[in-house]
């Protein structure tokens, strides 16, 4: 071998090394520190929907998946019940009144009669004035009471959004507080992605975004809103003597916590529809570029 192909074989082989360096780098910055996860979701809240008041079901005017606008009814409970109780109560009012108004007019009538009525005489009807207007307080109250359940056997739509889910039907029994159906509320529309910590430092509020659904081309374009302000730490526990338990790990093993990152939508493509839990890929484009990255982590 002369020579000019020794040279040529160094030449080669140290501009592989070089080209492998370089690669090495890229792809330690790009899979390490680049702010780009492949863990998104798509996020919405869910309201839980639960009855206020108990009873049967008598009508469901709502489809699943079906769209809903605030305030559109859900379903209804039977009603005569509460009905029965409401003019019940509105008959306990009447009561009371008719009787308040008697013994204000017997107060305004030994008022009236001066010294002819013994003190006693008077306290006491001063007293009974005074049980009465506290009894028909009550029953105001409670006619209030029964109004209000009346009206909440008809549970309506609290945000607008989509219902899913649904196996409520007609003849069911709602308790009271126990939710029934599920209703996406559309407005908390957002997507979150989990950064691994070392990615948060090039991570800030105000950054542009974009935002890839699984199996498709479309670009959904978005800001950074927020960053989570803590994650649970599973590495500790409750201790029955009130002291950290911490479990042990391993010094050559440290897994880098993964932070959500909470991303508000700002542009869509059209005819995309987005549904809660859906997989997104998410690229952040940092305003403040962070251009010391060097070769080695440490």
């Amino acid at each position: 071998m002369n020579d000019k192909d020794r040279l040529i074989r160094i030449a080669v082989t140290t501009v592989a090394v070089i080209l492998a360096l370089f690669a090495a780098r890229w792809l330690w910055i790009h899979y390490r520190l680049q702010p780009w996860t492949r863990d998104g979701r798509v996020r919405m809240n869910v309201v839980e929907v639960a009855a206020d008041v108990s009873g049967l079901v008598t009508r469901v005017p709502v489809a699943d998946n079906s769209y809903v606008r605030r305030g559109q009814v859900l379903f209804e409970i039977d009603q005569v019940r509460f009905r029965l109780a409401l003019a019940q109560a509105e008959s306990q009012v009447a009561t009371q009144e008719a009787t308040l108004a008697e013994a204000q007019r017997e107060s305004n009538r030994n008022r009236a009669l001066g010294t002819l009525v013994s003190v006693e005489a008077g306290q006491q009807q001063n007293t009974r004035v005074a049980a009465v207007e506290a009894a028909l307080d009550d029953a105001l109250a409670a006619r209030d009471v029964a109004r209000v359940n009346l009206t909440r056997s008809v549970v309506r739509a609290s945000v607008d959004g989509i219902i899913t889910n649904i196996e409520l039907r007609p003849g069911d029994y709602a308790h009271t507080g126990e939710g029934v159906l599920a209703l996406v509320d559309l407005s908390t529309l957002r997507i979150e992605g989990y950064f691994e910590e070392t990615k948060l430092p090039r991570i800030h509020v105000g950054d542009s975004v974009d935002a890839y659904l699984m199996g498709h081309r479309s670009k959904i374009k978005g800001h950074v809103e927020s960053i989570a302000g803590g994650i649970v730490d599973r590495e500790r526990g409750p201790s029955p003597s009130l002291l950290p338990n911490i479990n042990p790990t391993f010094n050559w093993v440290r897994l880098a916590q993964r932070i959500p990152v909470r991303i508000h939508i700002d542009r869509m493509p059209p005819d995309t529809r987005l549904v809660s839990g859906l997989t997104v890929t998410v690229y952040v484009h940092p305003t403040h570029a962070d251009d010391d990255l060097s070769f080695w982590p440490w």
